[in-house]
């Protein structure tokens, strides 16, 4: 009798345990989709990336001291236009550069424009700063790697010819590595930025040593994982002939990287484009399947109403995730 009973739990374990598989959809590493979630995307994932300008909510942040921030003026026809492109993009997942936070963009996604249905939303906040790197995806987002933390060397030559050595934390927020689930079987990860602006010899070693920083992180990444898709999206700051591009596309011995866009390609102003300073660039892994000529600066209005937005335009380019392993 005690057998017996035994073996029928062992079965109601098993059919249970398979009756739960096929209502929860499992990710590696012991995670889940929600219960609740459908999959609404298309053939291909769209990834884009949008500095949008002093972005920020109507509310005074008092650990943030910035004049922008403290009065904020973001307008009624800013709002508009924002919510008219995003709804012509039609981007899957959306890394945004100098938006205040995560917390202001759901609301917003939900009050302004809930039938795009983005529905995850994250960021690594500055904690004394408005200016973030936030993302919202219609699919699933795993594992945020947050760089606030880290602090990261600026070697530089100053005008009186002498060498300085200096470390910096204080922007390194602006960087963050998320992972992007588009199918439970094929995520790939975004390196969502927003990099030192500026043109002087200490701006460029900065921009050099978040670099070196990100070469190193994603080597780690790839290290777990060989065949990890990697992609790199944000304002970088830097032109792309530049000293700072070639050694993030040059990367390290495990993975190099792309620019899914023609040098000859401007980004900056949105009004009066004459130079690059945004980027998609992608690793071999993610480069197999990208949906060629499909990286894209598009202009929603004409360039006077771009302005309203921003001073740069997005940035999308898609990719073939049903499907693949």
């Amino acid at each position: 009798m005690k057998k017996s009973t035994t073996i029928l739990s062992l079965l109601t374990l098993i059919i249970a345990t398979a009756f739960a598989c096929n209502h929860i959809q499992m990710l590696p590493g012991g995670a889940a989709f929600p219960k609740d979630y459908t999959d609404k995307t298309g053939d291909f994932l769209r990834i884009m990336t949008w500095n949008v300008e002093h972005f920020v909510d109507e509310y005074d942040d008092p650990y943030v001291s910035n004049k922008r921030e403290d009065n904020p003026s973001v307008s009624d026809e800013k709002l508009q236009l924002f919510k008219e492109a995003l709804v012509a993009a039609d981007a899957d997942v959306v890394v945004l550069q100098e938006f205040e936070s995560a917390a202001f963009l759901e609301q917003l996604a939900k009050r302004n424009f809930p039938e795009l249905n983005y529905r995850f939303f994250s960021d690594s906040r500055s904690y004394n700063w408005y200016m973030n790197v936030v993302i919202m995806s219609r699919v699933p987002l795993g594992v945020m790697h947050g760089y606030g933390n880290i602090y990261t060397p600026a070697i530089y030559v100053d005008e009186d010819g002498k060498k300085q050595k200096e470390t910096q934390n204080k922007i390194n927020t602006r960087m963050w590595s998320c992972e992007v689930w588009p199918t439970t079987q094929n995520a790939l990860i975004i390196t969502g930025l927003h990099l030192k602006a500026g043109r002087n010899n200490r701006d460029i070693a900065t921009r050099l040593g978040q670099i070196e920083f990100l070469n190193h992180q994603h080597d780690r990444f790839m290290a777990e994982n060989k065949r990890t898709k990697i992609a790199i999206v944000g304002d970088l700051n830097a032109l792309p002939n530049s000293e700072e591009l070639t050694k993030i596309k040059t990367g390290t011995r495990r993975t190099q990287f792309t620019d899914l866009l023609s040098d000859s390609i401007n980004t900056h102003t949105a009004d009066n484009p004459a130079r690059r300073l945004d980027y998609i660039l992608v690793n071999d892994n993610l480069k197999k399947i990208y949906r060629e000529e499909s990286a894209t600066v598009p202009y929603f209005y004409k360039p006077d109403k771009m302005r309203i937005i921003s001073d740069h335009p997005p940035v999308y380019a898609d990719f073939y995730f049903k499907g693949q392993q």
